[in-house]
Parts: structure tokens; C-alpha cells; sequence
């Protein structure tokens, strides 16, 4: 088997063979210990079957990994630099494909369907860059890709506001959108030593399957998401009175947010943080009528 890449001498080696510095501006920290990456492809339950895509190769440590567990990996990669070092150090695996794109502006469905010819089972596998972790993960989700689901690397501090329960000081509108679309689990806390260089934060695993369904049933998506985004615009203040500075004409509609909180059964005292999903999209819907 081939040596592993992400060991902290190997990793030397080749930073030091192309005259790599990490890119702060994009949340460069290489992994440099191949039990973690082991363990997290683990999380995604590959076969020969799968095809992985991942975001962000870097120097390919956890696209190595993968490859030796799925049929195909896909990874999107923006660093040109990195290129030629993804070339030279994952040259022992044939089942890669690399593409020098930003994958927030990519065609990512037109790239499966042309790279990921016949494979039913895909999972989305990454070290996500900690600055810009939100928006990939809502992308991913919601362009209704047929993805199995995401296991990736983030912030502890994000993985626990996804994974969150209602009436946690975790809980808002991120863990909403998320456990609206999955099934959300943390998978394992990572201590910054693995990295190199290393973060100044814990970081976290998290696996997210995709629902058959969505969790609950909202006459509007957009605007179910617009109703939990402006209950926690000052979390400390109520549910009534958020929406009112939150929602679109929100003060002139005062008696619509009133009469909606009533007729199901929410207290407008309530703080955001204390309702379900469930009942955020009883209250979407029926304030939809007064705000569409």
C-alpha cells in the first residue's frame, strides 16, 4: 500500500517540494494524521459501489482515503496552486477526478452527471474550509442533488449549533435548515494537534443523511426559512416581537403575526429558540396568506 500522505513528515515533504505556505484566506489546515481520516471516511460508509465528492482536497490526505474506500472520488479544488501537487501525490490512484472550481459557483449536478456515470450511492466527504462552511453545506442541500448525504469536518463550535435541539443555546435558524433537509448526528470531536498548521478551534464531525421527506410540511420553503431566520434576529427578545422587526412590512402586519401565533397555539411571549421545527412551520403557514 501506498505510504500515507497525511503523516506531519510527509506532509513536510511536500509542502516543502512545491513551496507551499497555507493560504489563510482559504482556511488551509492540513491533516496530518491518518487514523482521523480513516475514521471519518468510515462515517460515510463507502463501498466500491459509492462515489465520494469532496470539497477542498488540499495536498488529497482524506481524497487518498477515499479513494481506497469508494469507486470514485470527485473533488472540487479553487487553490490552482494545488493542482500539480494533487497530480504528483495522488498519481498511485486512477479512480480521482479533480476539478479546478469554486464549488459555491460550480455546476455541481452537471459535473456528477458527467463524472459519476452509474453510481446510485454518492456522499459528499470534506474537510470544509471553516470561513465559508455554512454555504456550502445549504448549497449542497438545498439544489436537491442526489446526494445520500454529507460527512464533514467544521468549526465544534458550528457542528453544535447543527446538530442542536430546541431550547439549547445552540438552537437557531442553522439548526432548523439543516435537520429540516437531515438527519444530523455529531460523529467526533477533533483536537486541533492533527492539523497542520494548527487552528485555533476544536473541530467536529458531523454526518448528515438527507430525509426521505422534509421533516415537516411548509407550504413555502423560502418563506418557512424567512419566518425561522427572523425569529432569532435578537435572540433574547420574543417570537412576536422579531417577527415584527424580522419579516418583510412586519410592523405594519402586527395584527396578521397576532392572529397567526394564535390560531396555533404559540405563545407570543416565546422566544424562537423554545419552538420545534413543527411548529415553525405551523406558524409559516399560516402567516404565509398575509406575507405572500
Amino acid at each position: 500500500m501506498t505510504k500515507d500522505i497525511a503523516t506531519p513528515i510527509r506532509t513536510k515533504q511536500i509542502m516543502d517540494k512545491y513551496g507551499l505556505k497555507v493560504k489563510k484566506s482559504l482556511g488551509q489546515n492540513f491533516l496530518i494524521d491518518p487514523n482521523i481520516l480513516r475514521n471519518i471516511v468510515d462515517h460515510a460508509g463507502l463501498t466500491k459501489d459509492s462515489a465520494a465528492i469532496e470539497v477542498g482536497p488540499g495536498i488529497g490526505a482524506l481524497t487518498e482515503q477515499l479513494a481506497r474506500q469508494a469507486g470514485k472520488v470527485l473533488a472540487f479544488e479553487i487553490d490552482q496552486r494545488l493542482l500539480p501537487v494533487l497530480e504528483d501525490t495522488l498519481s498511485p490512484y486512477d479512480n480521482i477526478d479533480i476539478v479546478h472550481s469554486d464549488i459555491l459557483k460550480a455546476d455541481v449536478q452537471k459535473t456528477i452527471d458527467e463524472q459519476l456515470v452509474g453510481y446510485e450511492d454518492i456522499m459528499v466527504v470534506a474537510n470544509l474550509p471553516y470561513y465559508i462552511t455554512t454555504p456550502i453545506i445549504i448549497r449542497l442541500l438545498t439544489e436537491n442533488l442526489p446526494i445520500r448525504g454529507l460527512v464533514v469536518m467544521l468549526q465544534k463550535e458550528v457542528a453544535e449549533r447543527i446538530t442542536a435541539k430546541p431550547g439549547t443555546k445552540a438552537y437557531g435558524s442553522l439548526s432548523i435548515a439543516i435537520q429540516y433537509y437531515t438527519h444530523a448526528e455529531l460523529a467526533m470531536i477533533v483536537p486541533p494537534t492533527v492539523f497542520m498548521p494548527q487552528p485555533n478551534v476544536d473541530s467536529a464531525v458531523i454526518r448528515m443523511i438527507k430525509r426521505t421527506e422534509p421533516i415537516a410540511q411548509v407550504t413555502d420553503e423560502k418563506f418557512f426559512f424567512t419566518v425561522t431566520r427572523a425569529s432569532f434576529v435578537q435572540r433574547r427578545k420574543t417570537i412576536f416581537n422579531n417577527l415584527q422587526a424580522g419579516l418583510p412590512e412586519g410592523k405594519a402586519k402586527k395584527e396578521a403575526i397576532i392572529e397567526a401565533l394564535e390560531g396555533t397555539g404559540i405563545e407570543p411571549s416565546r422566544r424562537g429558540e423554545t419552538l420545534t421545527i413543527q411548529e415553525f412551520a405551523q406558524l409559516a403557514n399560516a402567516l404565509y396568506p398575509s406575507f405572500s
